[in-house]
């Protein structure tokens, strides 16, 4: 049975005793704090500031506002400028300021914030040159994510097939992590691959249970309750491409 369903059959006091949004944002901002501490008692330390730029992405996310989320992205980015003007063979430097990148590309909005999508490439490409495993297949995820999310030539460099060529890669690299299964799994949906959807689904679904019990804490609730609600969404659409495709029986 896969795993979003069977939380769902698991009782309502289980799934009301979850955390939800506040109690996330209120992690984020916490470890926030204790990287931003950190970070600014030795600024030349290098792993304080990529992971101060990894907690400005991880809090930029619970901004109030648009205004707010790029303050608080561009605290990391300038973290991981500084690191990689040091170090240039800093994969997480280069990862985290893409990511960094993207949050204030998305505060920004519109064509301004597409003139940023060439800077995360660059980065996210570096990265992917550096270390392609970190975070789980993360630079070659977020290229397909790139290339996926942005518009096309020539207002910008989106690509299908550059989209489909990440994010199957992601997945070769790491194919243990649910999330590489749901970034191509949810474009593949988007492009119309049904059959795709449907064999994927059922490898994610195998693979679910093991990636649940292995991937634990705190720091991945967050994660969980996005991964659930994502599994959840592709499981019904899957199962009304199944059954749009089902033969219909004659009157």
């Amino acid at each position: 049975m896969p795993a979003g369903n069977a939380l769902a059959e698991g009782g309502t006091d289980s799934a009301q005793t979850q955390p939800g949004p506040a109690e996330f944002a209120k992690r984020a901002e916490k470890a926030f704090t204790d990287a931003k501490t950190r970070f600014e008692a030795d600024t030349n330390n290098a792993e304080a500031a990529w992971q101060f730029g990894r907690a400005c992405y991880d809090w930029a996310d619970y901004a109030a506002s648009d205004t707010r989320k790029a303050e608080i992205a561009r605290l990391g980015i300038a973290a991981c400028r500084k690191l990689v003007e040091k170090d240039t063979n800093s994969a997480p430097g280069h990862y985290y300021l893409a990511m960094d990148l993207g949050q204030l590309a998305d505060a920004r909005r519109g064509f301004e914030g597409l003139r940023i999508v060439s800077q995360m490439e660059a980065e996210f490409k570096i990265a992917l040159g550096l270390d392609s495993k970190m975070d789980f297949a993360g630079p070659d995820r977020n290229l397909g994510l790139l290339y996926w999310q942005t518009p096309g030539w020539p207002i910008s460099l989106g690509s299908k097939t550059r989209a489909r060529q990440h994010l199957q890669q992601a997945l070769k690299v790491s194919p243990d992590y649910p999330e590489n299964h749901l970034n191509l799994l949810e474009a593949e949906l988007k492009w119309g691959d049904t059959d795709s959807v449907i064999r994927g689904l059922k490898t994610l679904d195998e693979l679910w249970p093991a990636a649940r019990n292995k991937l634990t804490g705190d720091e991945w609730a967050s994660s969980w309750a996005d991964w659930d609600k994502r599994h959840d969404a592709l499981e019904k659409k899957a199962g009304s491409l199944k059954a749009s495709d089902a033969p219909r029986k004659k009157p």
